[in-house]
């Protein structure tokens, strides 16, 4: 079955961030996943997650300065102490919204240049070691370059193999099906290949980042495919809403779920 965890970064925004939740909610969710919570004490968050029932899927480390252009610090040199700063803040709010998995953001640089790739290796492993303390994982998300130009961590063979070649045992890929199809396509084929490190999945139509349904995939066909494949973690719902956020949900309905 499939397990659906609403993106309240991206659905929901009728809403101020604090009452996206008990929407989510009311809209029959169970659970949910959100970019970055940081404008917001741990403790606030954790009651609304809690009044209402929800489980946390995911949430993101600190990217650095967003409003500024950056898009994680983790393949930077220079940003090393503020990389380290970022891991520190993320893991005292884990140890209160208790996440299922944390997402860390790779920064804007080339995986041609042999210093950003030592310095990303590093800091993956920085990442993950804090999170085992708590008892987490991290997922590492291959984005897109049309969406995101110049963001380091842009193929999944090479997220693969970063995640092969650390061994990390708490390291796993974000397969985000949206980016998939505009990077390689080759989903369902990727989808097999890549199950045994999958730890968490996002969706969203191709190309527009609509409701699933929508656009050029068979969503349906899809995450049936994930679902017999033995991945039982969440899916995100990572899109941006055409109109109403609930109106928009008659796609469960129209897709089988």
């Amino acid at each position: 079955m499939v397990k659906f965890a609403a993106n309240l970064t991206m659905m929901f925004t009728e809403h101020d961030f604090l009452d996206r939740f008990a929407a989510a909610a009311k809209a029959g969710f169970t659970a949910v996943e959100f970019l970055f919570p940081y404008a917001y004490e741990p403790d606030l968050i954790a009651e609304q997650l809690q009044h209402h029932g929800l489980q946390l899927a995911l949430f993101n480390l600190p990217p650095g300065n967003w409003e500024a252009g950056d898009r994680g610090m983790a393949a930077l040199p220079a940003r090393r102490t503020e990389f380290e700063a970022s891991v520190t803040t993320a893991m005292r709010y884990a140890a209160i919204l208790k996440p299922h998995r944390l997402h860390m953001m790779a920064g804007l640089a080339t995986c041609a240049d042999p210093q950003a790739v030592a310095a990303y290796r590093s800091s993956v492993t920085h990442a993950c070691q804090a999170a085992a303390a708590q008892g987490l994982s991290v997922v590492i998300e291959p984005i897109n370059s049309r969406d995101m130009p110049g963001y380091f961590l842009d193929d999944f063979a090479w997220a693969a193999q970063t995640i092969s070649d650390l061994g990390l045992p708490n390291l796993g890929l974000q397969y985000d099906i949206y980016h998939r199809q505009i990077i390689h396509g080759d989903v369902t084929r990727s989808i097999d290949a890549l199950i045994d490190i999958i730890g968490h999945v996002q969706i969203a139509a191709v190309p527009d980042r609509h409701e699933p349904g929508r656009g050029e995939l068979d969503d349906a066909r899809i995450l049936n495919h994930l679902d017999t494949s033995g991945y039982d973690g969440f899916v995100g719902l990572e899109y941006r809403p055409e109109g109403d956020t609930v109106a928009g949900l008659a796609w469960r309905q129209k897709l089988g779920f």
